[in-house]
């Protein structure tokens, strides 16, 4: 099924941008520090991601569905300090073989996925055995009274105002029921206080070996 949000992605550039000045390119150094490589860049927006990849990555496939957010990570790809192939592609179909990935990432991205479940399992399917998943998202605070209102926020509009994000989701838990096992886990409030949107987690997670 195709991925057309012309309006959020439109928003999206925007608010990106000023997300990124505010500290969020930070986050995204510490998450990709580090990294070798084959890398699938799942859900890659605009390429912010794309300037902070380490010179140890060989390959960047990053995948897209949405086409002017598409057509933007094209252009951030060009002036990426590593070579990276920008393509179509859902979360729960990657255009990738089996085992070919050393690593996934995925930034602000498993928030808005139809199906946590199977994403992370394509996750599973793609990633070399003891591969890394690398994420950093937006998730479920941690107030019982806070995680209502994100839930009736997820109810009502705000999946339909931003291009399907789901302001409740326990991303961290649904990493581990995945079969991944956690290494690194880190929890922060972004840009600051404690609104529905602000709880965030950022870490690492490996392909368990069979």
């Amino acid at each position: 099924m195709p991925v057309h949000h012309p309006i959020f992605a439109r928003l999206y550039r925007r608010l990106s941008q000023v997300m990124e000045r505010g500290g969020m390119a930070e986050h995204r150094r510490a998450l990709l520090e580090g990294l070798t490589g084959t890398v699938i860049d799942i859900g890659a927006g605009n390429g912010l991601n794309f300037a902070h990849y380490p010179a140890s990555v060989g390959r960047v496939v990053a995948v897209e569905p949405e086409p002017h957010l598409r057509q933007v990570a094209q252009q951030a790809a060009d002036s990426a300090p590593v070579p990276v192939e920008v393509v179509d592609g859902l979360a729960e179909r990657l255009p990738a073989e089996d085992g070919s990935a050393d690593a996934a990432v995925v930034s602000l991205v498993l928030c808005s996925v139809r199906d946590q479940a199977a994403v992370l399992r394509e996750i599973q399917r793609v990633l070399k055995p003891g591969g890394q998943l690398r994420f950093l998202e937006h998730v479920r605070a941690d107030s019982p009274g806070l995680a209502r209102v994100q839930r009736a926020l997820d109810a009502t509009v705000w999946p339909r105002l931003a291009g399907g994000c789901h302001a409740a989701r326990d991303t961290a838990t649904a990493i581990e029921h995945a079969s991944f096992t956690t290494t690194r886990i880190d929890r922060f409030l972004f840009p600051g206080g404690r609104t529905p949107l602000s709880f965030y987690i950022s870490g690492i997670a490996e392909k368990k070996s069979h």
